[in-house]
């Protein structure tokens, strides 16, 4: 009987786990992807390591971008959509709503989540894309960092590959001088 129990356990936690990892992986493999700007920070987690922290111009929007005027007070937590068009090799902020956007040709559409802000004139948005975990003692970048993001269609993005200065990260880690 404890040993039916267990096995019942252990199958659960297997099952969630694959359910995690599955669901990543269908995030990643969605065929449309953004590259975006970003401003990093060097942290460290005690437990998962270096990693750096990143900053996007499309997470501090003026509040004109606004689907609807009455809703550039939004508390923060709420749940937003962000809607981008590409604008050169990047793709920039057009529009915040706060519920998904029908979907436009020239347009991705971003999930988000209004962060605390001190500006009453801008709306910050945190889009779960902000931290990007990389190998011991490779979390000080010199240079302009890009990302890759794959968003499926319900707009939850996910990193897909992180660029210092046009060249994959490790790489262009593995080629800078060391202090």
């Amino acid at each position: 009987m404890k040993l039916q129990h267990f096995l019942a356990v252990l199958g659960a936690q297997t099952a969630l786990l694959l359910a995690l990892i599955a669901q990543q992986e269908l995030r990643l493999a969605s065929p449309t992807t953004v590259l975006l700007e970003t401003a990093p920070v060097d942290p460290r987690d005690l437990l998962r390591g270096d990693y750096v922290i990143l900053g996007y111009k499309i997470s501090t929007l003026t509040n004109s971008l606004w689907d609807s005027p009455a809703f550039a007070k939004t508390p923060e937590g709420t749940t937003v959509f962000v809607s981008l068009e590409k604008r050169g090799p990047f793709h920039e902020a057009v529009q915040i709503s706060q519920s998904l956007p029908p979907q436009e040709p020239s347009r991705v559409v971003l999930q988000g989540r209004v962060a605390h802000s001190w500006n009453t004139n801008v709306t910050r948005v945190e889009y779960g894309l902000e931290r990007y975990y990389v190998k011991e003692g490779t979390g000080n970048p010199r240079g302009k960092i890009t990302v890759e993001a794959a968003v499926p269609a319900d707009g939850k993005a996910a990193i897909k590959n992180v660029f210092l200065d046009g060249k994959p990260y490790a790489e262009a880690m593995r080629q800078q001088p060391r202090e």
